[in-house]
């Protein structure tokens, strides 16, 4: 019989990227060393702009230069995938998880984000799908409300998804999202007829599809931001 597999939930409100990406360093550092169980980061960002490992510059449509006047940071990454943006009203979830532990491959790994997030969808009365070929994230019909960009080291996993809550769409009209041309981008407000709850209820609910997805039999929700936050930028 195997022993209860838990997911530690980190609620850290709202976390500037470069700190954020500090943070899951240390933590994917801990996991591999079986310091901590698997770990999810539950947040939102700043106006931020993130390219993957492929370096797509010509898919920012703006010059850098002008990105602090419309109030956003441009960092780029060493997960997969495309140019995306990250802001207020999105919800972002980073997972910190040994594949190894639960026996899955990088495929069934991005697949499962993607059915976390068409779950959730669901809730709302919203039909999402996976993307078809060459399409990352998820989809409502040709509209994109999810965006899948990981990284796997030694089969411990980092970076995650993004959910459009309610973002000021403005800041995609800046780039081509995920290198897709001639695609929307969408919301949960935009795409549902029901009345959104609070955020850190939607957050919530994102986590347990996720939870669920995974097959995890228990979430440990830790409320203080500080605790996780303080204990990195002490180390550092």
């Amino acid at each position: 019989m195997r022993s209860p597999r838990i997911l530690e939930v980190w609620k850290l409100g709202t976390v500037n990227y470069l700190k954020s990406l500090k943070l899951q360093e240390k933590l994917v550092s801990e996991r591999k060393d079986h310091r901590i169980p698997d770990t999810l980061l539950s947040l939102q960002h700043p106006p931020t702009y993130t390219l993957g490992k492929r370096r797509t510059d010509h898919n920012l449509l703006i010059p850098e230069s002008e990105l602090t006047k419309i109030g956003a940071e441009l960092h780029y990454t060493q997960r997969g995938g495309d140019i995306t943006f990250h802001g207020p009203h999105q919800a972002i979830l980073y997972p910190i998880i040994s594949l190894r532990s639960i026996g899955i491959g990088a495929r069934n790994y991005v697949e499962t984000l993607e059915r976390s997030m068409i779950e959730f969808a669901l809730i709302y009365g919203v039909k999402a799908r996976a993307g078809h070929k060459c399409e990352t994230g998820v989809w409502v019909g040709d509209r994109k409300i999810g965006a899948i960009g990981v990284r796997i080291s030694s089969g411990v996993t980092s970076h995650g998804l993004a959910f459009n809550i309610d973002p000021d769409l403005k800041y995609f009209e800046h780039i081509v999202p995920c290198g897709i041309a001639d695609k929307e981008v969408t919301s949960l407000r935009r795409e549902t007829e029901t009345l959104l709850p609070s955020e850190e209820v939607i957050h919530e609910q994102l986590v347990s599809c996720l939870a669920k997805a995974f097959s995890y039999d228990d979430v440990v929700w830790k409320e203080d931001p500080s605790l996780i936050l303080d204990t990195h930028e002490d180390n550092e």
